[in-house]
């Protein structure tokens, strides 16, 4: 489920956009002022909805200091007559915007557009990695290196969350045990080094499956290799 941070310091726009897009099957967060979204922002979030005329710190100055640290998608909520802020907001690193007032049609298209670019298959920006890695109730953050499991912090080693890292990001591909090794390890592979894998592996499927005999996540393709199948 997608993530979303709302920032807006008018009450009604808060619960209206956190209802209408709860509505349409996203996980919603709002804040009446810049100060307290900055301190959420490493929970993680998929697109940020931000108000241009806020107290305190404005949407723009916001915008900025979201942009220094996070890779998410930024969409803008600005009054018609203040269309100069389309302008600022953009320099700042915003990806969108929409006018107040607004349709929620045209909202909800937006939204779901800028995430499909920065988070799914495709029309992602050259060069641009998302900061998460979702499966089922796992969620893995590769700015900071740590892995949630039904929101409690997982104690992964590094190699543990290497593999984890390889298998998320590259769904539907199968890896040799030749090509884990030389991956996670950055090693040159002996056939004895198998053991040292499957190891690695069994101790993983213990920490993030919830029947480690029966893996959802770390999958084994029978005589080629583990793979994550997305599903």
């Amino acid at each position: 489920m997608n993530r979303i941070l709302v920032v807006d310091d008018d009450f009604e726009i808060r619960e209206l956009l956190e209802l209408l897009l709860t509505n349409d099957g996203f996980h919603v967060q709002t804040y009446a002022n810049g100060y307290d979204a900055l301190e959420a922002l490493d929970d993680g979030f998929d697109l940020a909805i931000l108000d241009v005329m806020m107290p305190e710190i404005d949407g723009i100055q916001l915008c900025q200091k979201i942009r220094d640290a996070h890779h998410i998608p930024i969409l803008f909520l600005t009054a018609k007559e203040r269309e100069e802020d389309v302008v600022k907001g953009f320099s700042a690193g915003a990806d969108d915007y929409v006018m107040k007032p607004f349709s929620y049609l045209e909202l909800s298209v937006r939204v779901k557009a800028l995430l499909r670019r920065y988070c799914n298959y495709g029309s992602k920006p050259q060069g641009y990695e998302s900061d998460f890695l979702e499966s089922k109730d796992l969620r893995l953050n590769r700015r900071t290196n740590e892995v949630y499991k039904k929101g409690a912090l997982l104690d992964l080693t590094e190699r543990e969350y290497r593999i984890l890292r390889l298998l998320l990001g590259n769904p539907g591909r199968i890896y040799t045990m030749e090509q884990l090794f030389e991956i996670v390890w950055e090693d040159t592979y002996f056939y004895s080094c198998s053991n040292t894998v499957m190891v690695h592996i069994r101790n993983l499927r213990k920490k993030v499956e919830d029947e480690p005999n029966k893996p959802k996540i770390v999958k084994n393709v029978w005589g080629k290799g583990y793979t994550y199948d997305g599903l």
